[in-house]
């Protein structure tokens, strides 16, 4: 299979990536190396990839429609898998402008070259549980309504959706949208969780902890994600619009997850300091992922506790930070 996937030099989609290598698949990837993070940590990830023969790598914006189409006639894929976008509900308080060019723009532009390749590729795409805004009732199931995101990032993922769901209605796109939910492990983002709160431990600062601790979340292993997405690309009786629900099926405690770092940083929860803080503008207190559905559509089943994820991850972080 010929696999293109965006966001190659990102977290998830280099995983994606490496796995698809690592069985003998073809992939392109497309990524514009942005420096909303580390572009030293995106270029470590592409370098492990470039060194597939059968990988390949454009370094091209979503938003920039010429190139992108060039990209597609190029390598003709038979399955494309949209991981590239402006990511984080925090940043979109601050910077709307950036996620509608990256997030609705860049979309756009990915369905366009998917409606017009001859054949029409599968599509795969990412969503975010987000979208589920301030819904109390959990697990959270694709059945519930989501129509009324609370930050800028939520509606942009939400917008996606709906975007899919036209181009697969008018003109026979097979579309397939996955709401990750708060997704970690080896070669994450720094802007996330686990690696500000190992950072703030290793330089004996304070963590930010909003809702005064108060805060649940489904913590999904960058493998188990993987291994959904795989399911996905190679199924082949999925519908032609459908969006799924990945994520751990474990709703756990944000001061759990904070113990097991403090602890595979040396120290521990008494030892650490904390900023006890009101709940973020446009954030959740709490997600927990019904996965049933996609359980049902393709057998997936997540494995990996925060007890076995958190330390492979804190593993990481030290060899990476010791290296840099």
């Amino acid at each position: 299979m010929k696999i293109l996937i965006t966001g190659t030099a990102g977290f998830i989609g280099f995983h994606l990536a490496k796995r698809l290598l690592d069985e003998g698949e073809v992939v392109c990837g497309v990524d514009n190396f942005n420096n909303y993070y580390s572009v030293e940590l995106k270029e470590a990830r592409n370098a492990i990839l470039e060194k597939y023969a059968t990988f390949q790598v454009r370094r091209v914006d979503l938003a920039d429609q010429p190139s992108l189409k060039d990209v597609f006639d190029e390598f003709k894929p038979d399955v494309v898998v949209n991981l590239a976008a402006q990511a984080g509900v925090r940043y979109s308080i601050e910077h709307p402008e950036v996620y509608m060019e990256s997030n609705m723009v860049g979309f756009l532009n990915v369905l366009e070259c998917c409606r017009h390749a001859n054949p029409q590729p599968k599509l795969l795409y990412a969503s975010s549980s987000s979208v589920y805004g301030g819904i109390k009732e959990m697990p959270f199931s694709e059945d519930m309504c989501v129509d009324t995101p609370i930050s800028l990032y939520a509606a942009s993922k939400k917008a996606n959706e709906l975007m899919a769901h036209c181009y697969s209605h008018l003109y026979g796109l097979q579309t397939l949208g996955f709401r990750f939910f708060t997704v970690y492990g080896p070669w994450g983002r720094p802007d996330m969780a686990a690696w500000l709160f190992a950072d703030a431990i290793a330089n004996g600062k304070p963590i930010k902890v909003f809702n005064y601790g108060n805060m649940y979340r489904d913590f999904t292993y960058i493998d188990d994600i993987v291994d959904g997405l795989v399911r996905c690309i190679r199924a082949t009786t999925l519908p032609q619009y459908d969006v799924f629900n990945i994520g751990n099926h474990r709703s756990e405690r944000l001061l759990d997850m904070i113990e097991i770092i403090a602890k595979e940083m040396g120290s521990s929860l008494d030892e650490i300091k904390m900023d006890m803080l009101p709940m973020q503008a446009g954030d959740v207190p709490a997600s927990y992922a019904s996965v049933e559905k996609l359980n049902k559509a393709v057998g997936y089943e997540p494995t990996t506790p925060i007890s076995i994820g958190m330390p492979k991850f804190i593993k990481w972080y030290k060899e990476w930070t010791h290296k840099v």
